[in-house]
């Protein structure tokens, strides 16, 4: 086969380059702007175009498919180029059903804890022995790349994004997949540049589960009062199985599952990572993976990439780091780490970065998310309000829609960096959570100078 990929540089985009081109497909691409780690991992696999750019000359006839990305535009060269030679276009999530419609699908869903649960899901499959295909949002200890596709695996595990398809496909990339299985993990108000009311935004997943082929399986939280809703009013043809948090206790920073009258200590923690663990644990279930498996496997997963991931620690102290940047992701990641560590003070910083966090409309809905903290930050790089093309805004603005007078507020990462330096961290933790890099703190180099 031989595929072109527009916007080849992209998290998803450039992890199913590699992944068709191990199985010694032809496979180009182009982007006009890549950053690590798609650059590193494109130039291993030979796949790094050599200059950035739209090169609608590289379009031919012959090319079985383009697999366009989010990141390109309606008007992109190359893909006008394509649709003048009539190739064939897909989005990659349409790629992706195309490529699996005859395995069974598990698509993970939900406004937050996708990757953990996928993350999870892969780990026992992979601890048990089993033959599967993938595609997940984050790197993994002991996975190579974020995706793979085969034709021997007869399930397919999908991290489910509610986000648009591409510039010419405007439906979820989650409505795509068709799901034989299908988890959604909790709802709480995203992308509000493309989903512009709430009731909007829940009707994607109310669509997510009328996409689940008929007599499939929906796993949900019960614990989420929108999703119950949700459940409750669907009238589709799909067998729904709840759930809910564990039996669990917390010794000497250490959680741990109770099953039946065994014990298991787990390497993450937090409320939220429990309710991620029971919605693997079903999906796992209804792959045929007995419980004792699933929690003898489970015991040695740490975690995926910049979830609660630990970046250093000492005797008194502990330093983590988190993707977290939605109000409800925030307020769970302030709250696990206070759970677990409850005599430990808390230094928790938030980096607004995305469109909709930094919108001044669904600013007030972060009211309260940072109350556990004993010391709260809030960061907002000034170039971000630039590269988005936003009016910039400062502290007292942010002290409102927090509902906090006493938090922090800082634009320069010279500043934070200062400031995060010169705190005493005797029985204190720090939690750093961003969906983007603080502009550009080496947490790495922040974590020498504190410990």
């Amino acid at each position: 086969m031989r595929i072109h990929f527009i916007a080849v540089g992209g998290s998803a985009m450039h992890n199913l380059a590699i992944a068709l081109a191990k199985k010694g497909w032809d496979i180009s691409g182009s982007d006009d702007m890549f950053f690590e780690p798609s650059v590193s991992r494109l130039a291993a696999n030979g796949l790094l175009p050599e200059k950035e750019g739209w090169f609608p000359e590289k379009i031919v006839p012959g090319i079985d498919a383009i697999i366009l990305g989010m990141h390109a535009r309606a008007d992109n060269p190359e893909l006008l180029k394509a649709i003048e030679l009539g190739l064939k276009i897909y989005s990659y999530p349409e790629y992706i059903y195309e490529y699996s419609k005859n395995k069974l699908r598990v698509v993970i869903g939900g406004s937050h804890g996708k990757t953990t649960i996928t993350s999870m899901i892969l780990h026992v499959l992979k601890e048990t022995g089993k033959d599967f295909d993938y595609l997940v949002g984050a790197q993994l200890e002991g996975f190579d790349n974020m995706v793979r596709l085969s034709d021997t695996a007869p399930v397919i595990v999908i991290e489910g994004d509610e986000y648009l398809s591409s510039a010419i496909d405007r439906r979820p990339k989650f409505h795509l997949y068709h799901a034989n299985i299908g988890v959604i993990s909790g709802i709480a108000w995203d992308h509000i540049n493309v989903f512009p009311t709430f009731e909007n935004y829940v009707n994607q997943f109310s669509l997510f589960i009328e996409t689940i082929v008929p007599s499939g399986v929906l796993i949900y939280s019960e614990s989420d009062s929108i999703v119950a809703d949700v459940v409750t009013n669907d009238k589709s043809n799909v067998q729904k199985i709840p759930y809910d948090l564990p039996a669990y206790y917390i010794n000497n920073g250490i959680t741990y599952i109770i099953a039946g009258d065994v014990e298991y200590p787990l390497q993450v923690f937090g409320e939220h990572n429990l309710l991620n663990l029971e919605a693997a644990r079903l999906v796992c279930e209804n792959l045929g993976i007995v419980a004792s498996d699933f929690y003898n496997s489970i015991v040695s997963f740490k975690g995926a990439a910049r979830r609660l991931e630990l970046v250093a620690r000492n005797e008194n102290t502990s330093f983590f780091k988190d993707f977290a940047h939605a109000p409800s992701k925030l307020k769970a990641t302030i709250a696990a780490v206070k759970l677990q560590f409850p005599i430990r003070k808390l230094l928790a910083c938030i980096e607004l970065h995305t469109f909709s966090s930094l919108n001044k409309e669904f600013l007030d809905q972060y009211a309260g998310t940072m109350d556990e903290a004993d010391t709260a930050v809030v960061f907002i790089d000034k170039k971000t309000f630039e590269q988005k093309k936003m009016l910039p805004y400062g502290a007292e603005i942010v002290k409102i829609a927090f509902g906090r007078e006493d938090i922090l507020f800082f634009n320069d990462p010279s500043d934070l960096e200062n400031y995060l330096s010169g705190i005493n961290y005797d029985q204190k933790n720090l939690l750093m959570m961003s969906s983007g890099n603080f502009g550009g703190l080496d947490l790495k180099t922040l974590a020498g100078k504190i410990l």
